[in-house]
């Protein structure tokens, strides 16, 4: 497909060179006499690119420009003027124009500038594909009445400007909703820069936020960016705040309220322009109360509290969550996608879920990767997710971990993998030697050592 372009101009010999010489580059073309022409073709044809004359009778370019940008912002418009200007410039380019190309025309400047336009075109929609795929990446999974209720408030205070303060267990996807808020936000073509409060040295902290200069310190040998300066126009997302130290809650307060630091090192103010959003498992009024966390920033950060609910809340969402994991990791490993029954599924939509989602998706990975079979039923469901399993991965664990010989934990871990593989080859021994990298005669001599029978040999 040629891109399109739609040249609009009053006078007939602008349209017939420009558009013979167009037509001869390769580009689609279409000409329109005036502004009510123009807009009409780019309702019925929607074109890549609009070439508008400024001064037109009827409706001129700048009223046909805004016109076409109210409901086509994606369509790019070069303006041609024969009475070109600062002050129609710059209008012209705050309505939406990508170029201003005054008369008379050189071909190779309308050239050059038609191809920078349909390039930053194609960026533009790669960056709302790009987009659209992180949203899809970053969304919150379930239909339950908590998670309802959930997306109901990321939607309302995502638009907004007001920091916004997440609560909830641990494995509850805190991080999935700071991250889901910041893609359906004004400030999604900026970055959203992570501090995790329980990581940061104080000895580093204004290092780490603030940026510092060269020589700051003696093993500074170059100017470093802090994550405040890094997070400009975007967000600046604070996990785990319930976990960041006093003192380092005092350095960072100052800039919270005026959005304003130095380098270390540095004289220079710098002004940042950040939204924040932090996280936190505790619960910070104790927190206030016990003297570990500033009243001050609490009710800074809180002016939207948003809580994840924990997964033994919402039962209901568990099913698409396995469905998700499952094809999740059936991509990771490359291999095919497990199936689940509905018995097994059962079993855990009654389990408490102390570790809440991240503990169901380390489990369905586990179950994905370990089960031999193509459909992972109720049988393969380990304790404590399953009250009538046998916990022969704890006793094989005790057995590894408890033991003082190492030649004892040795021989356990051997018994059980040459176990687990011929369960996965069905007892077929050359097949069985053959995925463990050994020699038929070389399996037999183990399995007689480890006193392991197969009671029954499947040929292929």
């Amino acid at each position: 497909m040629f891109p399109s372009i739609l040249i609009v101009d009053d006078e007939p010999s602008i349209l017939q060179s420009l558009g013979g010489l167009l037509s001869d580059e390769g580009f689609g073309v279409t000409t329109a006499a005036n502004g009510y022409e123009a807009l009409k073709i780019v309702d019925t044809e929607s074109p890549d690119l609009v070439l508008l004359d400024i001064w037109m009778p009827g409706i001129d370019g700048i009223e046909t420009l805004k016109e076409i940008k109210k409901d086509n912002p994606h369509i790019q418009v070069i303006i041609i003027s024969g009475h070109g200007n600062i002050e129609t410039a710059v209008k012209a380019t705050k309505l939406g124009a990508f170029d201003l190309i005054e008369k008379p025309l050189s071909i190779d400047k309308v050239i050059v500038s038609i191809n920078n336009a349909l390039n930053f075109r194609r960026l533009e929609e790669e960056n709302r594909y790009l987009r659209k795929k992180t949203l899809e990446k970053n969304s919150i999974t379930g239909n339950s009445p908590p998670i309802a209720a959930l997306k109901k408030q990321i939607a309302i205070s995502a638009p907004t400007e007001a920091w916004i303060l997440i609560t909830g267990e641990n494995g509850t996807g805190k991080e999935l909703v700071a991250r889901t808020i910041h893609q359906l936000s004004s400030r999604a073509e900026y970055p959203l820069i992570d501090v995790h409060c329980a990581a940061i040295s104080e000895e580093l902290i204004e290092s780490e936020l603030f940026g510092q200069e060269k020589g700051a310190f003696s093993s500074s040998m170059a100017k470093k960016i802090g994550k405040f300066e890094l997070a400009n126009k975007g967000t600046i997302f604070f996990d785990e705040i319930g976990d960041m130290s006093l003192k380092t809650q005092s350095k960072i307060l100052r800039v919270l309220q005026e959005q304003q630091f130095q380098r270390v090192g540095g004289s220079r103010t710098l002004s940042v322009d950040v939204r924040v959003i932090a996280s936190t498992n505790k619960d910070l009024e104790k927190e206030i109360e016990k003297g570990t966390f500033r009243e001050d920033i609490y009710y800074r950060l809180n002016v939207i509290p948003i809580e994840v609910p924990p997964l033994r809340n919402r039962f209901e969402d568990i099913p698409q969550l396995v469905e998700i994991f499952l094809n999740e990791c059936a991509q990771k490993n490359r291999s095919k996608k497990k199936d689940i029954t509905q018995e097994a599924l059962d079993l855990l939509c009654k389990y408490p879920w102390p570790g809440n989602v991240r503990e169901l998706k380390n489990l369905v990975e586990r179950l994905a990767i370990m089960v031999g079979k193509e459909v992972v039923d109720q049988t393969e469901i380990p304790a404590p997710y399953n009250p009538n399993s046998r916990d022969e991965t704890a006793s094989i664990e005790a057995q590894l971990f408890l033991s003082d010989s190492f030649k004892d934990a040795k021989i356990t871990f051997e018994r059980e993998f040459i176990k687990r593989k011929l369960m996965q080859n069905h007892n077929n021994i050359p097949k069985t030697a053959k995925s463990m990298g050994v020699e038929k005669n070389y399996l037999n001599k183990r399995l007689k050592t480890l006193k392991l029978s197969v009671k029954q040999e499947t040929k292929d």
